[in-house]
Order: structure tokens, then sequence, then C-alpha cells
């Protein structure tokens, strides 16, 4: 094994061609730009075939990774997407947003003395072959059951599950609350990261699959699940997410210019404010812009107002780079767009104009103490630190809490004390017979790929249950 992994290590891992810095900074284009078929191959060929793939143990859905490399290959293009939909209806979207780097390509042995397979992009590269030149061909189906299943939320965990279900032969309902499916992928992730026509065709493979997706139906307020257990669905599973802002609670947070990470991408993202004049969604555009946070949702509002036409952006963040739960791609695209970070920084109040308007903020220097209850070192104030910051528009990006329109409609559904319901790790059971759960509204706010992970666990216990009972 170590002669051969000496031998594949002599082919350099295939960078991805991507847009220069300064000419993405300032529009909403997709940043990498793909594989080309040599790159693929030439990439595919790094791949040792393991056998014992301990790759496969750090992708959450379990995907069959040597095999579907293996194909590429060999040129076989279609029997390697293929292969990925077995076990992931989403190979494009996770090919672009999965934080591979810490899952599969972490346990890669090529890795240990340098570089791994680049599984993601080879996982984007069939993905994009197939959407631009694949005949439309479907995985087969299992007969139908007649069994009806509503998924809540048409976020990557319920669309999971619901590709799952069709495959299996159930009836298959997406229920989104918003006018476009998608979850989080369409108004959380921005369009030069993950392009939306890139998520719709996934969802219009499922839908071509059988799904049967309803939009603007918020469960929880115009319909109860007890009302579509009524309807005749026999199985539900809730993939609501992790939608209910979260702020600073520091004063002048209530000015006018300050928003949330949620309103700000949603804004900017779903409504499309990126495509003005075509879409006049109103959204603050500011020329110093400061955002609160350091994970891959202050990345994305960073580098959004960037693309709005901020002449200054900064990320305030009172941990230590270190300590950054940011994608390492995506900080290195921030800096490379000429984002600012203000580390060990962390803000005391907002300060305002007899208008009521946010002018700048008052912060303090921080330095790293004891680990916190997360395993982080928790940050603490450096006496006589204070100093003031200007900006004209703040986005606050420090995470989101459990979605409350549903749960707090539902009977029977225990909740921890967060307000996220609880559910079985290995089944994704809630206390509600008949109900399922997964992805954020359960674990709080994660990865796409986890969400993703707790939709495979869910719709094999709720096949399971349909099959057999509770």
């Amino acid at each position: 094994m170590a002669e051969k992994a000496a031998k594949k290590e002599k082919i350099p891992r295939q960078s991805m061609p991507e847009q220069g810095a300064q000419a993405r900074k300032r529009n909403f284009e997709e940043v990498p730009l793909g594989y080309p078929e040599e790159s693929a191959v030439k990439e595919a060929e790094r791949c040792l075939q393991c056998k014992k793939p301990s790759c496969i143990d750090g992708c959450p859905v379990a995907i069959d990774i040597p095999a579907f490399i293996k194909h590429i290959k060999e040129g076989e293009f279609t029997k390697s997407v293929r292969k990925i939909w077995e076990r992931n209806a989403l190979p494009a979207v996770c090919g672009r947003v999965c934080p591979q780097e810490i899952q599969c390509e972490e346990r890669c042995i090529l890795g240990k003395k340098g570089e791994p397979v680049a599984i993601g992009n080879l996982e984007r590269f069939v993905a994009d072959l197939e959407r631009e030149h694949g005949k439309g061909d479907l995985p087969p189906k299992s007969k139908p059951t007649g069994k009806r299943v509503a998924v809540v939320g048409s976020g990557p965990s319920g669309l999971t599950v619901a590709g799952d279900l069709i495959l299996k032969g159930h009836e298959v309902t997406v229920f989104e609350a918003f006018h476009k499916p998608g979850g989080v992928l369409v108004y959380g992730i921005p369009e030069f990261r993950l392009p939306k026509e890139i998520v719709y065709s996934e969802v219009n493979f499922l839908e071509r699959l059988g799904v049967r997706l309803v939009c603007n139906m918020v469960v929880g307020r115009t319909v109860t699940t007890d009302e579509l257990f009524e309807e005749g669905y026999e199985a539900i599973y809730v993939g609501v997410g992790a939608g209910l802002p979260r702020f600073l609670n520091i004063p002048g947070e209530n000015l006018i210019g300050i928003y949330s990470a949620n309103e700000y991408l949603t804004r900017a993202n779903l409504m499309k404010a990126y495509l003005f004049p075509e879409y006049d969604t109103p959204i603050a555009r500011g020329k110093n812009v400061a955002v609160f946070g350091a994970g891959n949702v202050a990345m994305d509002s960073a580098r959004t107002a960037m693309r709005l036409g901020a002449d200054t952006v900064r990320i305030v963040y009172r941990r230590s780079r270190n300590e950054m739960p940011a994608r390492a791609a995506e900080i290195h695209h921030a800096e490379e767009e000429g984002i600012e970070f203000y580390l060990l920084t962390a803000p005391t109040r907002f300060l305002g104009d007899e208008n009521g308007r946010v002018t700048g903020m008052e912060c303090l220097e921080m330095e790293l103490g004891e680990p916190d209850e997360s395993g982080r070192r928790q940050p603490v104030p450096i006496e006589g630190s204070k100093f003031q910051l200007e900006c004209d528009l703040a986005v606050i990006a420090v995470g989101a809490g459990a979605n409350p329109l549903l749960t707090q409609s539902t009977e029977g559904l225990n909740l921890n004390r967060w307000g996220y319901i609880i559910a079985e790790p290995e089944t994704g059971k809630t206390s509600k017979k008949a109900v399922w759960a997964g992805g954020d509204i359960v674990t709080g706010q994660a990865t796409v790929i986890l969400a993703m992970g707790a939709g495979r666990t869910a719709s094999d216990s709720i096949h399971q249950y349909l099959t057999w009972g509770w």
C-alpha cells in the first residue's frame, strides 16, 4: 500500500480554476469554475481504491466514494453519478458546499503525507456533467406501496428524505413555507457559492421522480401535523431548520441599518436583491460594513456586502483565527476579496445619529482564557482597551435558534430547553407517534451534509415503520 500511495502522490492534486478575486468581488457569479474532463480523470487516477476505504466512514450519507471515483477514472461518468445517487440525491449541492476537508477527505490515506483526493470536486464534476449533458435518465424505483409521507421543509434534510422514500415506492409530498423550495440552500447560501439554478435542478430531479412539492404552506399555522394525519398521511418528517435569528443583546441594536444574517441573506438571495434593478427588493447597501461572527454565514454575509458595493467590509470576531468555525476555503476567498478581519474584538454597544441610524460601534479588545463548554477558549476582555469603529451597516451572524412555528402548535412533541426537537439519533423518531425530525431543528445550526445524514437515518426508519409498524 505504501508503494502504491507513493506512486499516486506523483500526480499532484488537480486545482480547480476560479474567478480572479478583483473581478468576482463585484459580481455574484460562481467563484470556482469546475473541473474540465481531463483534470477530473487525472484527479480520479490519484485514488488508491483502498480495500477498507475510510473516506466512506467520513461521509454522513455513506456514499461509495471509491466506486464513483473509479467510474470517473474509466470515463464512465453516467455510472459515476448513478453510484452517488444511491446514497445522495443532491450531488451538485454537496460537491459545492460540504466541508469535505473535515469529513471524507480528512480520512483519505493520501492526505497522511500529502494532499487528499479532491472528492468534493469530483462529485461536483459528474453532477454538473449529468445536468448539462445527461439524457435525463432516472434511477429505478420500487413498486408503489400506497403509503403517503409528508415532509415539512424543503431544505437539505427534507429533500434527502423525499428522495429516499420516493425511490422506495412511497408517495411523498414536501411542504415548504417559502414561495421557492430549497430551504437554507436558497435563502442562506449566496449565488456565488451555490447558484440557485443548481438547487432548482436538484429539486426538479426529485419532482421527476414523483415527489409532490407544495410551497407557501406553513405547517404549524396553515395546517397542523394532526390535520396532515387526518388527510391520510401515515408518517411525517419535520425538517424546518433553525431559522430564528440571534442577536448580540447590546445597547443600540435596534438602530436602523442593523440586520440579522437571516434577513440580510434572505433579502439578497431568495428575494434576489443582488439582481437590482431587475428585482427591486429593499436592502441596505452600506459603504462601511461590519459583520459579527466568523462562521460560514458570516463569510457569506461579508462577501455579499462587498458585492453589493461596500468600500470596506470587516469581520468582527471575539476569538482568534484558530477558533473561526468557517471553512478554510471560505476564509481564504474572503481575504482574497479584501474582507478585513478584526479578531479578538467584541462589540459592547452600537452608536447612532440623530435619525436613529447606525454610525459605528464601541468595542473591547479580548484575549483568550480557559476553554468554555464548547471546547473553545473563552474570550476575556482586556481592561482599558475600549475603541470605536465606524460602520453604516451591521450584520449579526452569531447563529440562529429553533424555528418555533411548528413546535409550538404540535402536541406531544418533546423539546429540549433550547426549543429544539428531541429525536432519537439512531432513527430520528420523536416523542410523537409517526413523526420524525432531523437537521438543524434537532441539532441546532450545522452543515448541509449533516442535515442530509439525519434525513438518511430518518428515511430508513420511516420506511421500516411503513413496512413493519412502529
